[in-house]
């Protein structure tokens, strides 16, 4: 009888062990990165009510109207969805818990977001992004450190190639002028325009500006620029960010044409960019939400924040050849006999008492098919125990790693005594 095999869905990929413990290594870097800044990890629901997302990301998205996974709970007909991106879900959580009662909010997290789209390099249906929010904190300084965060990560990971672009959306009403203007110029080129930009025209005309469409770019050129229609607040917000960043040396591009896909943002948009993801060159983006909180019913306060796909940083990572290697056991216990058995699962216990990592076989099999074992697992010592040496109370540790003149010794050790001598050869190699 053939049982047909279940296939993982499109899109949403398993993460295998080999590659897990990268992430493991990529994540730990990520969270002393964030730790460095003041940033405290919130944990936030995979699932949250539709309505939040229609309200926070704008009815006229793509993301709404083509990318969410919704459905509607059979026990109360109330719609859910997976959340397709963090910061929405982290606003609603402060709102909730009044978590800005007595000071502003640094937070991050980090976890799965879900797009039904098209899988391509970097970009799936169940992706992973990390996401940094602060809210609270009103000037230029809080987008220049967010922008200067990401710098410092890059550096960190040993990565280069990626440029910086910024611009500013400034505030609702400015941006309503602009709109208006929008929409008259592109009124009068709408035989040059795509369906998805037709569609656009009256909805959210500052999208057509982000058109990738290779036949929009000449009229796209040709459009009223945003920045024509900010007031001296909005440029002064600008130029603060900018000078933050010109006194830390940090190169940017000015690009008009960023705009930002999620209808929230206002004043700091940017991008951190590669050419070495192909056409999707986005590896981190956010900006300022200054109306987000209160358009999800908490008291009108500043924010900002920023998120990045971790599939396409570990992308780059690999592409520019680097390599996060897990840390192999300290020790892998072979044993032989019952009463072997029994004392080796208490030496190992005592072992791991003492913060050594410990591998310890199952599963039967005599001595030499479990060396081979030990010594594939990447092991520094193993420790062998059989009925000579549980009589005597005693191990054989043995050596696995060469180094210096450690060559594959082994030797009997009392119980009591083989986590020091693991722990004191261990030093001695690390001096060597």
């Amino acid at each position: 009888m053939n049982i047909p095999k279940i296939q993982s869905v499109r899109g949403m990929n398993d993460i295998l062990p080999d590659e897990a413990e990268f992430w493991d290594r990529f994540d730990e870097t990520i969270r002393s990165w964030l730790k460095s800044y003041g940033y405290r990890p919130i944990r936030l629901p995979i699932v949250e009510p539709t309505p939040l997302f229609k309200r926070a990301i704008g009815e006229v998205t793509d993301i709404v109207e083509k990318e969410m996974y919704s459905f509607v709970d059979s026990l109360n007909g109330e719609s859910l969805t997976l959340r397709p991106e963090g910061t929405a879900g982290c606003v609603r959580a402060v709102i909730q818990h009044n978590l800005m009662a007595q000071q502003p909010q640094r937070l991050y997290y980090v976890g799965q977001m879900f797009r039904h789209e098209r899988p391509q390099k970097g970009r799936y249906r169940q992706f992973h992004q990390v996401g940094v929010e602060a809210l609270g904190f009103p000037g230029p300084d809080i987008d220049a450190e967010h922008i200067l965060m990401g710098a410092r990560l890059w550096d960190d990971l040993g990565l280069d190639g990626i440029v910086l672009q910024l611009n500013t959306l400034g505030q609702p009403a400015e941006r309503a002028c602009h709109r208006a203007e929008l929409i008259t110029y592109f009124e009068q080129h709408s035989a040059l325009l795509d369906e998805d930009s037709r569609r656009r025209l009256h909805s959210n005309p500052l999208r057509i500006l982000d058109s990738k469409n290779p036949a929009l770019q000449e009229v796209v050129r040709g459009a009223p620029q945003l920045i024509d229609h900010l007031g001296a607040e909005s440029l002064a917000h600008f130029e603060g960010v900018q000078q933050v960043l010109r006194d830390a040396g940090q190169p940017f591009a000015i690009n008009p044409r960023l705009v930002r896909g999620l209808d929230y943002y206002n004043l700091t948009v940017f991008e951190w960019v590669t050419d070495r993801l192909g056409a999707q060159g986005t590896v981190c983006a956010g900006g300022r939400y200054d109306g987000l909180v209160q358009q999800l019913g908490g008291k009108p306060a500043p924010a900002c924040g920023f998120a990045m796909g971790v599939e396409r940083l570990i992308a780059l990572i690999r592409e520019a050849g680097g390599e996060v290697k897990a840390a192999p056991v300290d020790v892998y216990v072979v044993h032989q006999g019952e009463a072997a058995s029994r004392l080796a699962a208490r030496v190992a216990e005592g072992l791991r008492d003492r913060a050594i990592d410990v591998l310890f076989h199952c599963g039967g099999g005599g001595f030499k098919a479990q060396m081979k074992k030990a010594d594939a697992s990447g092991a520094s010592f193993a420790v062998i125990i059989g009925d000579d040496e549980a009589q005597a109370g005693e191990v054989t540790l043995k050596a696995l790693r060469q180094t210096g003149e450690q060559s594959n010794e082994q030797r009997r050790v009392v119980v009591d005594g083989v986590a020091d001598e693991i722990m004191s050869s261990i030093l001695d190699w690390d001096e060597a």
